[in-house]
């Protein structure tokens, strides 16, 4: 199964200068954990709720005045969308992420989160044998992760 037969296309992105609060508003407004983070019109980084808490909220500062490019993860690691869903995996699982987006000839054309790849492991086994894999070569999921892999998967 291709990443592109299960990513979502309509990816929201945030200017890099823009403030937390006007990300957050962004994220609450769409309902959804992430945006991409554009500087000059080129995705270079992703702001997550998890950035938010880390970087944000238990250092206390202002989200305010605070920039999104201050707290943002950089930087971006991207997929394709002709790729593999088991890559994709792969990809997430050895960097410790759980959204991977998606880049064709340079552009944004989606975004695909590990609660994605999970939902789908049912219907797609090969899925299934990649993260045993992964997890035998010692590739285990952070505990985060391992959160959304045990509910779906085990």
């Amino acid at each position: 199964m291709d990443v592109k037969e299960i990513m979502v296309e309509k990816v929201i992105s945030i200017r890099a200068d823009a403030t937390v609060k006007e990300a957050v508003k962004l994220m609450n407004e769409y309902e959804i954990g992430c945006l991409i983070v554009a500087k000059k019109g080129e995705a270079v980084g992703i702001i997550t709720e998890r950035d938010v808490l880390k970087r944000l909220i238990s250092k206390s500062k202002d989200p305010e005045v605070t920039k999104v490019s201050e707290i943002m993860s950089k930087p971006l690691i991207v997929g394709g969308p002709d790729m593999y869903v088991e890559d994709a995996a792969r990809i997430m699982f050895k960097r410790n992420i759980k959204k991977l987006p998606i880049r064709k000839n340079g552009q944004l054309v989606g975004l695909i989160t590990l609660s994605d790849i999970a939902r789908v492991a049912h219907i797609e086994p090969q899925i299934v044998k990649v993260i045993e894999e992964l997890k035998k070569k010692g590739w285990l999921p952070s505990e985060r992760m391992k959160k959304v892999v045990d509910f779906y998967i085990a």
